[in-house]
């Protein structure tokens, strides 16, 4: 594979990156004081605007289009088209006057026999037991629930609950759980869904029977084979020892032990100023595909006697067995969804060569999923809704997803991508609102001349301030976090411009998107994809029209 510089600064947009960019245009480190201004933190702010280049009326702008090198979804284009209209919703005529991209339904479900209604194609990734999740948790997910998509509660929130109580071995009270899920709850429209992650902890835990005892099927349960970033379990770094030896005592692996003397000894001189709890490996006790699924089967039953109606599966960038294992599991299992994260994910602790170096990349992993998909339809077994993640942060990466694994795909996981606006809008909240600095975990003292070349106020600084109030109500609009109103900013930027790809591809709603709208941009993301390269794509049909 060519080696691929991504741009660090967009002079049309007016958007640099701090650090190296990612293919997701996100920097690959992604800091939550940062000051700006990427696209997607800029987006977090002027919305739809970012769509379009900067000082109309004074410049002109053109694409450099390079040449693309190397696979991935910066090698794929989308195609447009000269004439007709196709998936028009209830209502719409085929005329020009009907056929304009604000008009174009970008709401989705999935599901197999309960059906989740989202008004946007897209999902966040497992925001767990991070500290940096916990302290943006109502930022996202209430932005999730304004704008109406689904957010996932990531795995070990319970566990590393210091106010979470336990009774025989199972959680009887949870307060962080409680709060992520009730912070989604209070705004919860109908649209969208809060989803909670299961691991190992969480099962021995009682954490499904804890949340279907208190919630009910208002909660979508998910279980965890893996995701992107790494292929072991999930970590996160604390600072003091008896916290540490607190997630040990809770039955985690915590490394260095923190009842060791010498660890001991190394953290009072100052020489180990931290520890890493890790969560378990899944299935060490099955050897083979048989026993996986067997064992699966068996837990699906456990959790549908529970009074679950909604189950889905993540999977992450493991070879092709695995891959085609979930599938056919998720099948069989009638799970609601099933969201695949190719290598190129992102996360607050995975050791860095390990996600450099591991696992599939999305694009690949991604292509192959839609062709095991279509193994089971030949079969006649209905492939499960799919999500697809791991490095997303734009309309035209949504785009692609949904139309390379088209017609099974019905969201966009986006993880960093959407934890920006959560950051920004608390910075900004905690410098104009000084008494609600601790409270949103705001990191500025002042605001940037980025933020102040915007506005002074959030009426000013938020494009979807008013949009927001109109949903909520003036006075309601004291309890909502700026980092929320941030998120449905990003959320507009991302809808305009993909209703506007879809429109230049005449699709007018999400189920008409198809593999045809893809190009390869080289011959080599063509060979891994199965999409034509765009010297070939429609090349038969020009011939047709010219031999006429």
């Amino acid at each position: 594979m060519s080696f691929i510089q991504y741009r660090k600064q967009n002079d049309v947009l007016g958007t640099v990156n701090r650090g190296n960019p990612a293919d997701s245009g996100l920097c690959t480190l992604c800091e939550s004081d940062c000051k700006g201004k990427c696209e997607t933190w800029l987006s977090s702010l002027v919305g739809r605007k970012l769509l379009y280049p900067r000082n109309f009326g004074h410049v002109t702008a053109g694409s450099a289009n390079v040449v693309a090198l190397g696979v991935g979804y910066h090698a794929l284009r989308i195609q447009g088209y000269a004439y007709d209209a196709t998936g028009l919703p209830p209502g719409m005529t085929d005329s020009p006057d009907d056929c304009v991209f604000p008009r174009v339904d970008v709401t989705t479900e999935f599901g197999r026999e309960v059906k989740t209604k989202c008004r946007v194609p897209i999902m966040t990734g497992a925001l767990g037991s991070t500290f940096v999740a916990a302290k943006y948790w109502d930022s996202f997910a209430i932005g999730a629930a304004l704008c109406g998509f689904p957010i996932v509660v990531g795995e070990n929130v319970v566990g590393v609950d210091r106010g979470s109580k336990f009774k025989d071995g199972r959680v009887v009270e949870s307060p962080e759980m409680d709060r992520r899920v009730n912070s989604f709850l209070r705004y919860y429209d109908g649209y969208g869904a809060i989803i909670v992650q299961m691991n190992v902890e969480d099962t021995r835990n009682g954490v499904a029977q804890y949340l279907i005892e208190k919630f009910g099927d208002k909660v979508i349960l998910e279980l965890k084979w893996g995701q992107g970033a790494k292929d072991i379990g999930g970590e996160i770094q604390v600072t003091d020892i008896e916290y540490a030896r607190f997630l040990k005592d809770r039955g985690y692996i915590v490394d260095p032990d923190p009842y060791d003397p010498i660890a001991e000894a190394a953290y009072r001189s100052g020489a180990l100023r931290s520890f890493a709890r890790h969560s378990r490996l899944g299935a060490t006790n099955l050897h083979s595909p048989e026993d996986v699924y067997e064992d699966f089967m068996n837990s699906i039953d456990f959790f549908r006697k529970l009074g679950y109606k909604r189950i889905s599966l993540k999977t992450g960038a493991y070879g092709l067995e695995a891959l085609a294992l979930a599938l056919r599991c998720a099948a069989d299992a009638k799970l609601d969804l099933l969201t695949i994260d190719g290598a190129g994910g992102g996360t607050g602790m995975s050791p860095w060569n390990m996600m450099e170096y591991w696992g599939i990349p999305s694009l690949h992993l991604h292509a192959k999923t839609y062709e095991y998909c279509q193994v089971l339809k030949q079969r006649g077994i209905q492939p499960p809704d799919i999500s697809l993640g791991g490095g997303f942060g734009r309309e035209d990466h949504i785009f692609k997803a949904l139309a390379l694994c088209a017609p099974y795909t019905k969201l966009v996981c986006m993880g960093r991508a959407m934890m920006i606006p959560g950051f920004l809008g608390s910075n900004i909240e905690g410098v104009l609102r000084p008494e609600r600095r601790e409270a949103v975990n705001g990191n500025w003292d002042s605001l940037p001349p980025s933020v102040t070349a915007i506005g002074q106020k959030p009426e000013e600084i938020f494009a979807a301030w008013e949009t927001v109030k109109a949903k909520v109500g003036a006075e309601e609009m004291k309890n909502i976090p700026f980092g929320a109103v941030a998120v449905c900013c990003l959320v507009d930027k991302l809808v305009a411009g993909l209703q506007q790809l879809m429109a230049g591809a005449r699709r007018f709603s999400l189920s008409a998107i198809c593999r045809e709208d893809l190009m390869a941009a080289n011959r080599e993301t063509a060979e891994v994809t199965g999409i034509p390269f765009m010297l070939d794509a429609q090349n038969d049909k020009a011939l047709e029209v010219l031999k006429k």
